[in-house]
């Protein structure tokens, strides 16, 4: 039987990796993106959808959806991965900023899942992957707003996990490690108003390659197999780790005390 994803922030990254993926495995791609007319690639392949959604337009996410479901006539499973990182001082963050953060990574995920869960509770099975970050595990230095919307990812997806258990709705987190690019690639930056901080920030974000240097990132292609993977997962798994670097920093919280963990990692970055 032919199965449907429906794939938010497709137009780049793990969205558009992944909605290559599950085309080349023979499923039908609803790729969203907010601005559709401008991609050039997935437009022109077989069994995929491209149409508008914008997180923050809980319309275009009904939309979104319901043209789906009416070209494809069901969605097995629903990505959300459209997000972004804004790193920096948390004390010259505006108030603009920590609420877009949380608008993007956090509520608008809420609204995709508020939205598709109707569907798969009369279908009576789906299944929902939140793309998250390792960062949803280990706070950094500099990392407060993007770091606290990501937890909020991971709390929300593991207690949501066992609310729709009893639907045979699936929940999945992915948490990628850093991928392929320099870290402050992708990342909006908050301008600093506070000289003290700038010295301690110019050493994290000099010191910030040097534990994991010897470790292998993961790819795009690695993240959307990944992606991949736990949606077809039968076995009730709840994360996926992607990125040997990610992987260092998620076991080094969870294999030693909390002093040893925080030691370590003022250690590498404060220090």
């Amino acid at each position: 039987m032919e199965r449907t994803v429906l794939i938010t922030g497709a137009s780049s990254g793990f969205g558009k990796a992944a909605a290559l993926l599950f085309q080349s495995k023979g499923w039908n791609v609803v790729a969203t993106m907010r601005t559709p007319e401008k991609e050039q690639e997935l437009n022109a392949m077989d069994n995929i959808l491209l149409t508008r959604l914008d997180v923050l337009d809980r319309e275009s996410i009904h939309t979104a959806i319901a043209t789906g479901i009416e070209a494809f006539g069901s969605i097995d499973a629903v990505v959300n991965n459209a997000g972004y990182g804004l790193m920096g001082v948390f004390e010259s963050a505006t108030a603009e900023q920590i609420q877009h953060q949380f608008e993007v990574n956090v509520f608008g995920m809420m609204r995709v899942v508020q939205e598709i869960l109707p569907h798969f509770r009369e279908r009576g099975k789906g299944t929902i992957v939140n793309v998250s970050s390792f960062g949803g595990i280990v706070g950094l230095p500099f990392g407060s707003l993007y770091n606290s919307s990501k937890f909020a990812v991971e709390g929300f997806s593991e207690a949501l996990s066992h609310e729709l258990l009893p639907f045979n709705i699936g929940v999945k987190i992915i948490e990628p490690g850093g991928v392929h690019t320099n870290f402050r690639n992708g990342l909006e930056i908050i301008t600093n108003l506070v000289t003290s901080y700038d010295p301690v920030m110019a050493s994290f974000f000099k010191r910030y390659p040097e534990p994991t240097k010897e470790l292998t990132n993961a790819t795009a292609s690695d993240v959307a197999q990944t992606i991949y993977t736990a949606v077809t997962d039968t076995h009730g798994r709840l994360r996926f780790t992607v990125g040997e670097d990610g992987a260092f920093y998620i076991s080094l919280k969870a294999d030693n005390d909390e002093k040893t963990f925080l030691d370590a990692m003022r250690g590498f970055f404060v220090k």
